[in-house]
């Protein structure tokens, strides 16, 4: 499970694509969710590691 912090809240999603303009945010069944464009996206974190100084944050 990934977290996409945006200035306006956060949305969740399974998997997600790295593209040119921005990051697509996709279902655990590839179904688009989201387009982000890099200049709203605060991070992205992996919600799967456990919790402390390891976070994973794009």
């Amino acid at each position: 499970m990934f977290r996409a912090i945006l200035p306006d809240g956060v949305i969740e999603c399974e998997e997600y694509d790295l593209g040119d303009q921005g990051v697509e945010l996709h279902t655990g069944d590839g179904e688009l969710i989201a387009f982000v464009p890099y200049p709203n996206l605060i991070a992205l974190v992996n919600e799967e590691l456990e919790s402390g100084d390891d976070r994973a944050i794009f």
